[in-house]
């Protein structure tokens, strides 16, 4: 009885000592929230990006397709179009995952510095595009950013230090991700 309460024992322990250690050892994923407010009736319209393009199922969804480019060319863009946090501080280590709840297509797209995305209508006036961001979808590096409607996008093996992630689309979605 003795040795089979120690052998019961030694297995607890165990087990106590495996998921101890893999708390520290392995961070878990954080999180990026892409958010939109596309008005599914004026972005679907065939005068602006087509059938099915906004997907948006939030009720009060109400920027319209025009008022989108006429926010972002007054220098104030919607603040609808947001990824939040706009800041998030990481273990190194720790995954990235960027989820897309808006109604639309978006990029995380990492860049040097911020600065504007590849369509026109949508940067701040006086904004350069950024580097990372030229060039668009024919770009496969920035292809490979784009997270559809309900996807996501995992990003990893961030080195310590400040990264800066934006929209290529609609570059006033910003975050920065900080590595400690």
């Amino acid at each position: 009885m003795t040795n089979t309460l120690l052998k019961f024992g030694l297995v607890v322990c165990c087990f106590l000592f495996a998921g101890w250690m893999g708390e520290d050892d392995a961070p878990g994923p954080a999180q990026v929230v892409a958010l939109d407010e596309c008005d599914p009736a004026t972005f679907n319209a065939p005068t602006a990006v087509g059938p099915d393009f906004c997907k948006n199922v939030a009720l009060g969804a109400s920027t319209t397709f025009s008022a989108l480019f006429a926010k972002a060319a007054a220098g104030t863009p919607d603040p609808n179009w947001d990824f939040e946090p706009d800041t998030l501080t990481i273990k190194k280590g720790t995954a990235v995952h960027a989820v897309n709840q808006g109604g639309e297509p978006h990029t995380f797209t990492e860049v040097a510095k911020f600065g504007g995305g590849f369509i026109p209508g949508l940067n701040a006036p006086g904004d350069e595009v950024a580097p990372e961001c030229a060039g668009g979808f024919s770009k496969v590096s920035v292809a490979r950013t784009r997270i559809l409607q309900g996807s996501q996008l995992q990003v990893t093996g961030l080195p310590k230090g400040d990264h800066y992630f934006q929209c290529c689309i609609h570059p006033w979605m910003r975050t920065t991700v900080v590595v400690k």
